[in-house]
């Protein structure tokens, strides 16, 4: 096997191997609003769950050259954010949301997605996602260093609402097949869920 020290290089080697071999990563589209009112949405696949009791989630949110990106800047003024499930009906236009546009334009209307106002927060969430949750922001663990400010915004959400179209749930689950979601994997590539097999933990 080949043995890599990832301070022999570059980041965006180290990002190819991370983004190339830990797939398939599930994708966070999230909803946060600026100080001045405008709707921010952008997708991040370094999201994952972090506990069930009380129910929070993580989503990275990587700066560019030590500066934060509209996401993290965003929820750390409001201290609320809205995470969608990326799924095959929604993803082109989840995937127009990833144009760099200035602050003070939403990629909510580039991408004419539709606003749906939220019931414990005020940050709107969006009508295209079948499974979204509210959040408050918990903490921002900032992570890293970059010519010494961090690299990395670590947002650690409380979930106070799930909003959950009533086609993918039964009896408290969620059915995989129905949702359909789609994930992450290097480059431009994406997976849908494929072949789904089961095995029985041991006791």
């Amino acid at each position: 096997m080949l043995s890599i020290n990832p301070e022999n290089q570059s980041e965006r080697d180290n990002y190819k191997l991370l983004t190339g071999g830990i797939i398939p990563r599930p994708i966070a589209f999230v909803t946060t609003e600026s100080e001045t009112g405008v709707l921010n949405a952008a997708p991040f696949s370094y999201f994952n769950i972090v506990s069930a009791d009380p129910p929070m989630i993580s989503v990275s949110v990587q700066r560019k050259a030590g500066e934060q990106k509209d996401t993290a800047r965003n929820a750390e003024f409001k201290n609320e954010f809205v995470v969608h499930i990326v799924d095959e009906s929604n993803v082109e236009k989840v995937n127009q949301t990833s144009a760099n546009l200035p602050a003070d334009e939403s990629e909510v209307e580039l991408a004419e997605l539709t606003t749906v106002d939220s019931e414990a927060i005020s940050v709107p969430g969006l009508a295209e996602s079948r499974f979204r949750m509210e959040c408050v922001l918990e903490q921002n663990v900032q992570l890293g260093r970059h010519d010494g400010k961090p690299a990395a915004d670590l947002l650690i959400g409380r979930v106070v609402r799930f909003h959950i179209d009533e086609a993918i749930y039964e009896n408290g689950r969620i059915h995989a097949d129905v949702l359909k979601a789609v994930s992450r994997l290097a480059g431009s590539n994406y997976a849908k869920l494929g072949e789904v097999f089961s095995l029985e933990r041991p006791k």
